[in-house]
């Protein structure tokens, strides 16, 4: 049986530094930097809570990163 092979490894980045950013901004950077997946969400927003390797998840209220995580 063939093993699994391992996910790729994240962007070295953390995501506190997008809060406060306008969405556009923060979505350009992010895939600058290596986030493969890049997910902008309203606030309250009903998501799976799966974790994805290379994914960065954004909440915007009024056009700007309130809240931003990995997975």
């Amino acid at each position: 049986m063939a093993s699994i092979p391992p996910p790729p490894a994240e962007p070295q980045d953390s995501p506190d530094g997008y809060v406060g950013l306008d969405a556009a901004s923060a979505e350009r950077r992010a895939r600058e930097r290596g986030w493969s997946t890049v997910r902008s969400l309203p606030p309250g927003a009903i998501i799976t809570m799966e974790y994805r390797f290379g994914r960065l998840n954004f909440e915007v209220k009024d056009g700007q990163v309130v809240r931003a995580w990995k997975g």
